[in-house]
């Protein structure tokens, strides 16, 4: 493209030398991946400054600069000049590829939990009701069966326009996305409008060196989407969503759980039966009907009522809500593996005390005959860690079943001996079985009646970091391998 038209619908910046009637190839914000014709956006980051790699740009063939401070020489190329390169670059990212959100339903979702919860339950309800769905999120994005790498939970702006061209080019109409304060304080969404803009919860979090300097800051950067969005639906129940809507600008929906809300949940409760574990609750408002939902804890109904407030302005049928959400589970988030009727496998992510803590609480709540943890913690992590999650499951669990995780470079028994210094403050009882594959296998031959088994800290990850190598591990996998071989012995 012409860099003048790249530049039409862009703000803050100067032309300090050259021209913008030159021909674009691409925008480059990774010095390394410069080449012939490209714009080259220089940033300042707090571990690199691209303005050193200018000369290298040049001799590369960049065809302009973006700088976002002076340097001691102008290279005979055209040099733009701008405040916050990486905003910049946000805005000519989306008129690279043709504005593809223009042709999208977008429906952004910031929060500081069930974010990819939210994200998921909204992607089946849309998909169930006919529209093609594509969804960029922690755990990735994707379309159809295409799965496209993504290395933060909001890519960079260029990542975002490439991959919602590609997802239009393919006929996608919708595309869910979370929007993390990060996304807003790096400029990675900014210009951005999104037809829908879904607010979850909001508490202390991502505050400290490398995120947030402090809890207003972190506040102010969610508050942005309100301003970005045509309709937002946030949950009413939240003691920051008056300060959060504050310097709105959009309409605004809302949902709570037992209050007043254009959605309501009325009298959640957790209920189990052979090859289901959720919750049930009726709703009033947008949709009146009872609802049953495959993802254990009370917490989900606020996650449900934001992702159904989003299904009845899209116009997704009662029925197939009721059928969708039924059927639920959200890939690593308290996700239900059926092998048995006679007790419930989950698998979940949680991977520091306070989710564990969060988890386990919420098992808890259905009243099993054991819960049973089975965990371990990252190698080259803080050993606090490993003391805390190893107290909340002695505290929690009837038998906690210490394994593997991500050693990475860290002997697997080294971090069992971590975890055993937390649960030995308690008096849960527990055993260690350094291999997590048999640590699986232990306790699906060893349930009872009435179990409830937790597998958590790998989640939706496949893999097995050791040594600097990722090995296959997909939990779900190993499970189904595991009950293949116990097949002709045991009733599961």
């Amino acid at each position: 493209m012409v860099l003048a038209d790249l530049l039409a619908d862009a703000k803050d910046y100067t032309l300090l030398k050259g021209n913008t009637e030159i021909e674009i190839s691409d925008l480059v914000y990774d010095s390394r991946k410069v080449k012939k014709g490209c714009l080259f956006f220089c940033v300042v980051g707090s571990r690199m400054d691209s303005h050193n790699f200018i000369e290298e740009a040049v001799e590369k063939g960049a065809a302009a600069i973006v700088i976002e401070r002076d340097i001691e020489i102008l290279p005979d190329i055209t040099i733009i000049r701008t405040s916050h390169s990486k905003k910049l670059l946000s805005y000519l990212s989306a008129a690279f590829f043709h504005y593809p959100a223009r042709v999208l339903t977008t429906i952004a979702i910031t929060g500081t939990k069930g974010k990819t919860t939210t994200a998921y339950m909204i992607k089946e309800l849309l998909e169930a009701s006919g529209k093609v769905t594509g969804m960029i999120g922690t755990i990735g994005a994707g379309y159809r069966d295409v799965v496209i790498e993504t290395h933060n939970t909001t890519p960079e702006s260029y990542e975002i326009q490439k991959i919602f061209r590609q997802m239009a080019d393919a006929g996608v109409t919708h595309v869910v996305m979370e929007v993390s304060s990060q996304a807003y304080l790096t400029y990675r969404v900014a210009g951005m409008k999104f037809d829908y803009g879904i607010f979850t919860n909001l508490s202390p979090d991502h505050i400290g060196e490398g995120e947030h300097k402090d809890f207003a800051e972190y506040l102010q950067c969610k508050s942005q989407l309100f301003q970005n969005c045509r309709i937002g639906i946030v949950n009413q129940d939240d003691e920051h969503t008056e300060e959060l809507l504050k310097n709105h600008t959009c309409q605004i929906r809302t949902f709570s759980v037992e209050g007043e809300a254009d959605l309501i949940a009325r009298n959640v409760v957790c209920c189990q039966k052979p090859g289901f574990i959720g919750i049930r609750f009726q709703t009033d408002g947008a949709y009146q009907m009872e609802v049953e939902v495959g993802c254990m804890g009370r917490f989900n109904a606020w996650n449900t009522l934001a992702a159904l407030s989003a299904a009845a302005l899209l116009d997704v049928k009662p029925d197939i809500v009721k059928k969708v959400m039924y059927h639920m589970a959200v890939r690593g988030r308290v996700e239900p593996v059926h092998i048995s009727d006679r007790f419930h496998l989950i698998i979940d992510y949680a991977h520091n005390a306070v989710s564990a803590e969060s988890l386990l609480a919420t098992m808890r709540e259905y009243h099993p005959k054991r819960l049973v943890a089975v965990f371990g913690a990252g190698g080259n992590r803080s050993k606090l860690r490993r003391y805390d999650m190893g107290e909340i499951s002695g505290k929690y669990a009837d038998l906690s079943v210490l394994t593997a995780d991500n050693p990475r470079f860290e002997k697997v028994e080294d971090i069992i001996a971590d975890i055993e210094i937390g649960i030995k403050k308690t008096n849960g009882a527990y055993i260690k079985i350094p291999n997590r594959r048999d640590a699986i296998r232990y306790v699906i031959e060893t349930a009872e009646d009435g179990d409830l088994i937790a597998l958590f800290g790998k989640g939706h990850e496949d893999y097995q970091e050791i040594e600097g190598v990722r090995y296959p591990f997909d939990e779900r996998v190993v499970i189904a391998e595991i009950v293949r071989e116990l097949a002709g012995g045991r009733q599961m």
